[in-house]
Formats: structure tokens, sequence, C-alpha cells
């Protein structure tokens, strides 16, 4: 049986504005490209896949209900438009910032490839055949460490990135929707 492709979504600066930490429901601002990308990769048959680190969790800026309500008003606002993503992931650990059992090394924190792992296991993945994109150079480590293909967008932190220094982009995108659609046309190749 053939396993799911997936476009792995970085969160804040890909799909939302970036705001530094969106620590209130009232900083959610999704990019106005976000929904026709998610409906194009919900339109494919590909699993569309939230990846985020927040480490505000480990540094006390808020919770992990916090977490879930931003998802839940995330797809509720996609749902609105038709469309959806099939699963967040989340990393609320920091190796050296905050307290107790978040102040942690991890395998889920970006660039670690725990997130794609547990992913591909949980929603039958083909990581090979799979995609990564963000806005930072951290989101095109993980997908390099998962062996995934990764694109930058050129949004949120994205915007400062040096074209130069991003070599294991395999392309550099305005925004969601045009690294979605450089994905479906890679798809058909």
């Amino acid at each position: 049986m053939k396993k799911n492709a997936a476009v792995f979504l970085d969160r804040d600066g890909t799909i939302n504005e970036e705001v530094g930490y969106l620590s209130r429901i009232e900083q959610l601002k999704l990019f106005p490209a976000t929904f026709e990308a998610i409906r194009m990769i919900n339109e494919h048959g590909m699993k569309a896949v939230v990846i985020t680190n927040q480490s505000g969790v480990a540094r006390g800026l808020f919770n992990e209900d916090f977490i879930d309500t931003v998802h839940k008003l995330i797809n509720k606002m996609l749902e609105e438009k038709g469309v959806f993503i099939d699963r967040f992931y989340y990393c609320p650990h920091h190796p050296t910032e905050g307290v107790g059992k978040y102040r942690i090394s991890c395998d889920c924190r970006k660039p670690a490839p725990g997130m794609l792992i547990k992913a591909s296991e949980e929603l039958d993945i083909d990581l090979s055949s799979s995609y990564v994109v963000g806005d930072t150079e951290r989101d095109l480590e993980t997908a390099q460490n998962a062996g995934v293909t990764g694109i930058l967008v050129r949004t949120g932190y994205g915007k400062d990135v040096a074209i130069a220094r991003t070599f294991n982009a395999a392309y550099i995108a305005r925004d969601i929707l045009d690294a979605v659609r450089w994905i479906m046309r890679n798809q058909e190749k």
C-alpha cells in the first residue's frame, strides 16, 4: 500500500504572521495565501502537517493549553474556507532556557527530525516524497535531517535570510502559496 506524501509546514512566519512569541489569541493572523495553499495540499491528497517549536512554554510565556487553543482556532479559520490541517505537532522544550520538565534537550525540537518521524509513523507518511516549508534555516536543517525536501519562504524570518546561505533549499518561495505551487509542479515530474 502506498504511503502518504506530506507538506510539513512551519507555523509562525509561514502560515501566520511572525510576532515573536505568539502569546495572545489576538496576535494570530493567517497570511491570506495560507487558505489557497492548504486547499491545494488537501485537494492533491497530501497530508498538511504543522511542525512548530514553541519554546515559549519552557520560558513560561504560555502553556500547552494555549498552544492547543491556537491550533484549534487555526483549523476553525481554515475550515470556514473548506480546508484543514491534518495534524499539528509542536515542541515545548528548550535545552537551556526555562525550568522543570521543559528544559531539556530533546529529539522533537527543530532542527531534530523527531516531529517529522512521529508524524510519519502516525499518519503513514513517506518522508522521502514529502516537503518542509518554513521561514528559517532551522526549518531547512530539519528537512535535511529527516531526508525531506526543504523550501524556504520569504515571509516571517525568511525575509532576512541571505539567499547565499540557503544552500540546502530546493526552492526559495515568495510565500506559502508559491511554495505549494512549486511542490505541485515538482510532484507531477
